[in-house]
């Protein structure tokens, strides 16, 4: 398990995982990856990149927050052909991992409490632990891109999984992106945002995982309306938010219906007779 590989590392294990997944004609292709894969260590790697330039998690406190939950991670990574590097990585943490180990003191509400506002007891659990994308690639089609495929191979891998319960610890910045493109979560027990992990706002939600497709195609479908209501807020104004809207409606629609999509992910990491094990 490594948080740091050298580039020279990473582009040796991503032209080798490219080569394992023939192009099917687009730039990017999306995996989920076990902990075991040498991939693992190249989405550890960006994930680290992206929290140390944002919140200060070096190595060392990356391996230490996570080290208890490197097993039970599964890794989202999305390469991108042209460059030869990983673009973007999300990991989710099964049976609801390090969010319902640290939010009960974070929220001043015991787990057996969360268990029941949240009917929790019947239902795998996965943690939406962490999402990461580089720099160079939050802006513009190719930034879409590569965040929108991380979306759709964490809920194509989540429904192989038979997850029925969503809970997650997000910075009120990922939480606001998440909700213009339809993510409905709720406050876990009804908490207030609390520091954590050098963000300053981070919250504590939960949300059912089979209302994620079926609200997301609703925000589509709204957010295509002229002058219609939508969940979140876009803070533009003027022709940038018209313009904001139209790519948010198209993003979560294909989010939603894996349009252009679906056939660049793949899910080597799941295998789906451990899976059946596991529910």
């Amino acid at each position: 398990m490594s948080y740091d590989l050298d580039e020279p590392t990473v582009r040796q294990r991503t032209a080798a995982a490219l080569a394992a997944h023939p192009s099917t004609g687009s730039r990017f292709v999306a995996l989920a990856v076990s902990s075991a894969s040498p991939m693992a260590d190249v989405a550890r790697t960006l994930e680290r990149q992206v929290f140390e330039e944002s919140f200060g998690n070096d190595a060392g406190q990356m391996a230490a927050e996570y080290r208890r939950y490197e097993d039970d991670s599964l890794f989202f990574i999305v390469l991108d052909r042209r460059t030869g590097m990983p673009a973007g990585a999300a990991r989710v943490i099964d049976g609801g991992g390090k969010t319902l180990d640290d939010a009960p003191e974070r929220i001043g509400t015991s787990l057996s409490a969360i268990v029941t506002v949240h009917n929790l007891v019947n239902g795998r659990i996965w943690d939406f632990a962490t999402l990461a994308v580089r720099p160079a690639y939050r802006g513009g089609r190719s930034g879409l891109t590569v965040s929108t495929l991380l979306y759709r191979t964490f809920l194509n891998a989540g429904r192989l999984a038979g997850v029925r319960h969503l809970v997650a610890m997000l910075d009120h910045r990922a939480h606001r992106n998440l909700k213009l493109i339809g993510v409905r979560f709720e406050p876990m027990a009804g908490s207030a945002p609390f520091e954590y992990l050098g963000s300053p706002s981070t919250e504590a939600l939960y949300t059912p995982f089979a209302e994620l497709i079926p609200s997301i195609a609703r925000q589509a479908g709204r957010l295509r309306t002229p002058g219609g209501d939508f969940h979140g807020e876009i803070r533009a104004r003027g022709l940038r938010r018209l313009l904001t809207r139209r790519i948010a409606a198209r993003v979560a629609g294909r989010i939603a219906t894996g349009d252009g999509l679906d056939e660049h992910i793949t899910l080597p990491g799941l295998d789906r007779r451990q899976l059946m094990r596991q529910r």
